[in-house]
This record gives C-alpha cells, sequence and structure tokens, in this order.
C-alpha cells in the first residue's frame, strides 16, 4: 500500500470516528480578525456499551485561516467530566479496557481517545482522555470516574 493510501485511509477514520460527539455549546477564547476565532468547545457523547452514562468533553479549538479550513492541530488542551445519567442497566460482560471515543484533533495523526477501564474491585468505571500523537506521544490527559450503583 503506498503512503498516500496509507494517509488517506488515516483521515478518514479520524472523520468517521468523529461524528458520534453531540456539540453542546462553544465559547470564545481569542478574537481572530480574519477566520474563526480560538475556542472551547463541549460535546457529549454516550458509553456505547453502557448507555446510561454520558461523558462531557472540552476541548481547545485553533481559529484563524487555517482553523477555520480544517488544516490547524488543535493543542491538547481538553477536560473530561462522565456522570451516570439514567437507569443503569450494566451488561453482563464488560472487558476490563476498551476505546469508547475518539475525536481528530489535526488533519493527520494526532487525535484525542476516551478509553474506558473497569475497576471491577470497586465497581467503577474510569474514563481516562489522552491526547494522542502517532508519530509522538503525548502526557496531556485527563480522568473522570462513574460508580456503579
Amino acid at each position: 500500500m503506498s503512503r498516500i493510501s496509507v494517509i488517506a485511509c488515516l483521515l478518514v477514520l479520524c472523520l468517521a470516528q468523529a461524528a458520534w460527539a453531540e456539540e453542546i455549546d462553544c465559547v470564545t477564547t481569542e478574537w481572530k480578525l480574519i477566520g474563526a476565532n480560538h475556542k472551547v468547545c463541549v460535546n457529549a457523547f454516550q458509553d456505547p456499551d453502557i448507555p446510561c452514562v454520558t461523558c462531557y468533553i472540552s476541548q481547545a479549538r485553533t481559529g484563524g485561516l487555517s482553523g477555520s479550513v480544517g488544516l490547524a492541530e488543535d493543542p491538547s488542551e481538553f477536560s473530561i467530566e462522565c456522570r451516570q445519567t439514567g437507569t443503569c442497566q450494566m451488561p453482563s460482560r464488560v472487558p476490563r479496557s476498551k476505546k469508547v471515543f475518539s475525536e481528530g484533533t489535526s488533519i493527520l495523526f494526532k487525535d484525542t481517545q476516551v478509553t474506558r477501564i473497569f475497576d471491577e474491585k470497586r465497581n467503577v468505571l474510569v474514563y481516562l482522555a489522552v491526547s494522542r500523537k502517532i508519530i509522538a506521544g503525548s502526557p496531556k490527559n485527563s480522568l473522570s470516574t462513574v460508580q456503579l450503583k
């Protein structure tokens, strides 16, 4: 497979995975004369296996001309908070660890991923958001937990 085909496949995966978050609202953090403003956006997504859990993730978005056309690399600045938002019917088997959300934060090679980790001993779901770069890793992360009742 050619290098261009690999890049195209990665781009399609990044764009496809970003579709399952619902944008709640954005707040401007810096006004830009040309192009979109810099902002922080809040998105909500439900855990695909445990629909009674909703996570809210806030992420910085780069504005300007490059941000307006989707070519900017967003900074690795985000926060996550997850809550039980309905009556919980836990599946009979929950995997110990599973990626439940991914959103591209640059046109290529960078994304924010949320992994659900099940702490069976304490009956807690742990949601870990991590900024990932395919070429060079990033230590940026945020954590939220949901106590199952």
